[in-house]
């Protein structure tokens, strides 16, 4: 997606109109599809759209907003076979002409992560990006995959189960009353 050819995705804020809504759609092609689920370490990703809009808000500042939908074919974390899933999604980011960056002493995480410092360029090709990885699924599962217990032991040994590691499973059973047939 990066290249010396000027982005026709990046609207300079210059340029935008204070009166109307600036619509964008991008729909990347076969190529950019490619180079994109390289970056984004996927078996593939395909049907990539994001389409809204950006408009004035106030004087100096700016909101983007609009619709990312993608479907994504991921290694499952059980099988490693192929998972696809279709996502669909909200965007929104609002760019503020006087955004000052949180100190790294007072904040280790911005718990708003749609609040940008206003440059030059709104870039929505870069939006879209960022917003397909962050809304890739973490843990891809293929239905009804699940992950079975592995029992491992030296021979001649009995292997240990994970009800064996749990060391307080049978306090409760010390104060339950005796029953009173079995005392003698």
């Amino acid at each position: 997606m990066s290249s010396d050819l000027p982005n026709p995705a990046a609207y300079r804020v210059a340029d935008l109109s204070q009166n109307r809504p600036t619509r964008f759609s991008l729909v990347p092609g076969a190529e950019e599809l490619a180079a994109l689920t390289t970056e984004l370490g996927v078996e593939a990703l395909r049907k990539l759209r994001f389409e809204g809009e950006i408009k004035a808000r106030g004087k100096r500042d700016w909101t983007l907003k609009g619709q990312i939908g993608f479907t994504v074919v991921q290694p499952c974390v059980v099988t490693l076979e192929p998972v696809t899933t279709r996502v669909d999604t909200n965007v929104e980011r609002l760019f503020l002409a006087n955004y000052e960056e949180p100190e790294a002493s007072e904040v280790e995480m911005d718990e708003d992560d749609t609040t940008e410092a206003l440059g030059e360029v709104i870039d929505v090709a870069a939006i879209m990006v960022e917003s397909v990885a962050l809304h890739l699924p973490q843990y891809p599962r293929k239905e009804g995959a699940a992950l079975g217990q592995h029992l491992h032991a030296e021979p001649g040994t009995a292997p240990m189960r994970d009800e064996e590691t749990r060391p307080f499973a049978g306090l409760a059973d010390l104060f339950k009353p005796k029953d009173e047939s079995s005392a003698d």
